[in-house]
Order: C-alpha cells, then sequence, then structure tokens
C-alpha cells in the first residue's frame, strides 16, 4: 500500500471561497492525490499532532494567520517540523506553511517591506534551482500565484534561496535534502487567485491598488503546479530508497 501523505492545515480560506473547498482539498487535488492518500490533520482547529510514521511527507498549507502572532498550535506545529525536518521526513510549506517551517529551523518571519504580494506574479529562478529536484528543468522566470503580507526575511541557517520575485527575496527555499518552502500557492488555480483578489477588493483599494486590473492580468501558472507534483514523486522516491 503507498503511503499517505499528511496535510497540516494551518487555516481555511476566506470565507467566499469555501465553496470551493478547503485548502487541504486544494492541495490535495492539485498534487494529483485521491482520497485514500491523503490525511488531514486541523492544527489550527486544535487536531492532535500525529506520528511521523507511515506518510511519505508532510504538506503544510496557508493560512490567515500570521506566524508572528505565535499562536498556541503554530508553536506547537513549529516543533513538531522541527523534529521532522532533521529526521529526515520530507516537507513542503506552502505559504504559512513556508514562513512557518522557516520559522520553526530557526529562520525570521515579519511584515513583507514591500507591503501585500498578490495575484500573478513571476518568479525568477536562482541558480541552485537547475540542480533542484522539485525546480530542475523550468524555465529561469515562471508565473506563480501569491497572496500575502508576511514573508521570510531571514532565511534558517544552511538553507539555499531558489525563487526571488520584485517583492520577495526568498520566494522559495530548500534546507537540507528534503524539506522545502514555497511563499506562493502552487495549489490555486486562476479561479482562487481571481476569488481571492475579490475578497481583498477593499484592501487593495485602501493601498491604492485596483483589484478589477490585478484580476484582469490573471494567468495560468503551470509550472509553479509542477513544483507541488514533483514534491510528491520526489518524497515518495525518497521513501522507497
Amino acid at each position: 500500500m503507498t503511503a499517505p501523505f499528511l496535510i497540516l492545515e494551518t487555516g481555511q480560506p476566506v470565507a467566499s471561497m469555501r465553496r470551493h473547498g478547503s485548502f487541504a482539498h486544494w492541495i490535495r487535488v492539485a498534487a494529483g492525490l485521491e482520497r485514500d492518500e491523503a490525511v488531514v490533520v486541523d492544527v489550527e482547529g486544535g487536531d492532535d499532532l500525529p506520528s511521523r510514521e507511515g506518510f511519505a511527507g508532510a504538506i503544510v498549507t496557508g493560512s490567515a494567520a500570521m506566524v508572528t502572532d505565535r499562536h498556541d498550535w503554530s508553536e506547537r506545529s513549529a516543533a513538531w517540523l522541527r523534529d521532522a525536518a532533521h529526521a529526515g521526513m520530507p516537507l513542503l510549506g506552502i505559504c504559512y506553511g513556508h514562513q512557518l517551517i522557516a520559522h520553526a529551523l530557526g529562520g525570521e518571519v515579519g511584515a513583507n517591506p514591500s507591503g501585500r504580494e498578490m495575484g500573478t506574479i513571476r518568479l525568477d529562478l536562482h541558480p541552485p534551482a537547475a540542480a533542484d529536484p522539485l525546480f530542475a528543468g523550468l524555465p529561469a522566470r515562471i508565473p506563480a500565484q501569491a497572496t500575502h503580507l508576511q514573508s521570510v526575511l531571514r532565511l534558517p541557517d544552511g538553507a539555499t534561496v531558489l525563487a526571488k520575485s520584485a517583492q520577495d527575496a526568498a520566494h522559495a527555499f530548500r534546507w537540507g535534502a528534503a524539506v522545502w518552502g514555497l511563499q506562493f500557492h502552487p495549489e490555486f488555480s486562476t479561479t482562487h487567485m481571481r476569488g481571492y483578489i475579490r475578497a481583498r477588493s477593499e484592501a487593495l483599494a485602501g493601498e491604492g491598488r485596483c483589484g478589477k486590473r490585478l484580476a484582469r492580468e490573471v494567468s495560468a501558472a503551470p509550472q509553479a503546479r509542477q513544483v507541488l507534483r514533483r514534491f510528491v514523486r520526489h518524497a515518495r522516491g525518497s521513501r522507497a530508497g
């Protein structure tokens, strides 16, 4: 039997997008996992963190929470992730998950000095990405979906930056052989991205930005989704090895 992936759910989508399911559902579908190939643990909702045994790897979702708020559930998850990373478990953090893993391993998270990053952005891959299991062979610049206010301001010791955007110097990183953080959302479709822009239209207007224009500029990001699927394949291969 194929070992399932653990999805640590650290939050839920904005209310207007919940008709499309949870973050965990979006990730599972985008990753190409069947229902019985993923186990969802709602850590924000109070679920206990399970033993690492029997999982091919773990994926940490996004959240509306802030890592800097140091919620009890978040700090407990950080401790679990720290132990898992040092034990060699394949880990992938998305948005909040990216920041939480960085925090867990000794990095620094805080408000992005450039402000909110939202919409279909362009990621520039760093040279180390060419030899990375998740990014190798991708174009030097790829589109990706993003929505966040906080960022990883200082990477954990030993981490390698794999991609940057115009507003975020550490949009993707790898720590060790099997731990990745992605500030962007590889699971987001254009529907998800436009829905988030509409939900944040008032905040965007307050920042002097036009939500309608951002929504018009949303485009597909197939290479970003490939990164998620490659993590699944790599984690399974690592376990088999």
